[in-house]
């Protein structure tokens, strides 16, 4: 059997751990690399690193997350999100291979009404939307070879995420405030993960597969508001800590970057190109808090 090799970027990552976990089918190899061993920050160090190696797909999920610090150092974000999808595109098309790349809601302005398309305009409100933007055009523009995947509002039940926040806060206070004017789709990062397998192992299988830029989120649509509420909620409902969820505008809680007032996203084309029914929200927040009190009692006993 031949085995086919995928790097995956930004394997300490939400998202990049998800992909880990998935049960990947036999003859596929992950390439994981540490920091230690692979600097994505410069293009010398990846092309000395991927010389010495048979990669048969690229999925890049590693990104500069932290939104308001972008707005502090532009710099930081753009070469995460931008200049370095640009090297991993110059890369999959010097082999000939398909790139997976990981985009976001912020690209959009949040001023539609109704969820965002693939061929909607774009208009980010903020340096990391902007980054991110920028990390689109240089993946199209190195690969013809590429997919885009933009997602939204990624909980899990590990590293830095809006559920994890809600489940510590919970421990300490008994009133969140959360803002409620903020529509958007929350997605699991093992949900991202399912489909980035689907469509990796569609791309390695078929020359003729789909490319170009598509929308994956979790089924429905709430506020944050509503997402903590559901978190406090399943939280409850199996022993964990819960608050009461407050209401609040966004111009009550400012912050450095604004977001989009609507990051819905349309998922229909990934559904007809690949397939991909994403489950509601609302279980994968139960599944995830279910999850991450495991963890908590784990690490506590």
């Amino acid at each position: 059997m031949t085995r086919r090799r995928i790097l995956i970027t930004g394997g300490t990552g939400q998202v990049g751990l998800a992909l880990q976990a998935q049960p990947w089918p036999e003859g596929i190899s992950l390439l994981t690399p540490t920091r230690t061993e692979l600097d994505l920050t410069t293009p010398g160090a990846i092309a000395d690193w991927a010389a010495g190696q048979t990669i048969d797909c690229i999925i890049n999920a590693a990104a500069y997350t932290a939104v308001d610090q972008a707005e502090i150092e532009p710099a930081s974000a753009q070469l995460l999100n931008a200049t370095l999808p640009g090297w991993l595109a110059e890369l999959a098309d010097s082999r000939g291979i398909p790139l997976l790349h990981i985009s976001t809601d912020y690209v959009f302005d949040g001023r539609l009404e109704r969820p965002y398309r693939e061929d909607d305009p774009v208009a980010p409100l903020g340096a990391y939307g902007a980054s991110k933007l920028a990390g689109e055009l240089a993946v199209r523009a190195g690969t013809a070879r590429h997919l885009i995947l933009r997602t939204a509002w990624i909980i899990s039940a590990w590293r830095s995420n809006f559920l994890k926040t809600m489940l510590r806060l919970a421990t300490s206070q008994s009133e969140l405030r959360v803002v409620a004017d903020q529509q958007g789709c929350p997605t699991a990062a093992h949900d991202i993960a399912a489909a980035l397998q689907t469509m990796a192992l569609t791309q390695l299988a078929d020359l003729a597969a789909p490319r170009g830029t598509y929308h994956f989120a979790n089924a429905g649509s709430t506020t944050w508001h509503g997402l903590a509420t559901a978190i406090m909620a399943a939280s409850a409902a199996q022993g964990g800590p819960r608050a009461r969820v407050i209401p609040i505008a966004s111009t009550e809680y400012p912050q450095l970057a604004p977001r989009p007032a609507n990051s819905r996203l349309d998922t229909a084309r990934v559904a007809r190109d690949f397939g991909l029914s994403p489950r509601p929200w609302q279980e994968a927040v139960t599944t995830i808090v279910a999850e991450r009190l495991r963890d908590t009692e784990r690490a506590g006993a």
